[in-house]
């Protein structure tokens, strides 16, 4: 087989991670080389509800929401995703005898980004300047430090914190550092797992699932996509501008949720 798969767990509530890191093992054995990059939204807010700490999003203009990652919550955020979540995502897979390495983008600098220093957010129907905000955007990724592993046989598990130009640790979006990653190793597909079944033109309606997106639907696809999956669909078009043959939407609650992926199932983003 010897294909690479960058798959992007998606770490908010409703998401399902028991199929994905059930089927792991027999793609493996298929002969995939696969890099797992998780996300951890829903284990950040219970630690911070526990501390007590504001979790607040930020609107942008264009209406793209993200984690207000003020100092206190970056801590909060580093120990939920480089460590509580990254660190049982790697266990449940050893149990399941998948050799897995977690790390960061902080690590070997597989990510590398530039601090958003001046936010313009969207509240109350006005706008106002964040500046204390450490969140980043991607600028590029390490793939010889993934290569190395998935060489020696390891499966890297990613957790969506990235190395700032200033070596300030940030917080960015796990499903395009997904697909910075997947365009960084010529992977063969990017495959984001969520709680839907994929991209869906009347949402939250699964009968209205858009199976396919091509250059000439993508302006369809931007406009039916709400909240996340927003991201998500940026996400995809990045991957395939970065030489990603395609990239899918999926739902991470069925089983075997990357042999359904790949046969079609979810929402598929190809150039043609």
């Amino acid at each position: 087989m010897n294909q690479t798969l960058v798959i992007k767990l998606g770490g908010g509530e409703g998401v399902n991670m028991a199929p994905l890191l059930d089927e792991l093992p027999g793609l493996l054995a298929q002969g995939y080389r696969i890099v797992l990059v998780h996300g951890a939204s829903a284990a950040a807010n219970a630690l911070a509800d526990q501390a007590g700490l504001d979790r607040r999003q930020i609107q942008s203009p264009s209406g793209h929401l993200s984690r207000y990652t003020y100092p206190a919550m970056l801590e909060i955020f580093v120990a939920a995703a480089a460590g509580q979540v990254n660190k049982s995502l790697v266990a449940d897979l050893q149990t399941r005898n998948v050799n897995a390495v977690g790390l960061s983008g902080v690590d070997g600098r597989l990510l590398v980004a530039e601090r958003k220093r001046a936010i313009r957010a969207v509240e109350n129907g006005r706008q106002r300047v964040i500046r204390d905000d450490y969140s980043g955007k991607i600028r590029e990724a390490n793939a010889d430090v993934l290569r190395v592993l998935l060489d020696a046989g390891f499966t890297p598990v990613v957790a969506p914190l990235a190395l700032g130009t200033r070596g300030e640790r940030l917080n960015v979006d796990g499903d395009r550092a997904a697909a910075t990653i997947a365009a960084a190793l010529g992977a063969d597909a990017l495959i984001i797992l969520s709680n839907v079944p994929g991209l869906l033109a009347d949402f939250p309606d699964p009968t209205s699932l858009i199976r396919r997106v091509t250059s000439q639907t993508l302006d369809a696809a931007r406009s039916a996509a709400q909240g996340r999956m927003k991201r998500k669909v940026l996400a995809a078009e990045e991957a395939l501008a970065g030489g990603v043959p395609r990239a899918i939407l999926a739902d991470s609650r069925i089983e075997n949720p990357v042999a359904s992926a790949l046969a079609g199932a979810g929402t598929v983003f190809s150039v043609q």
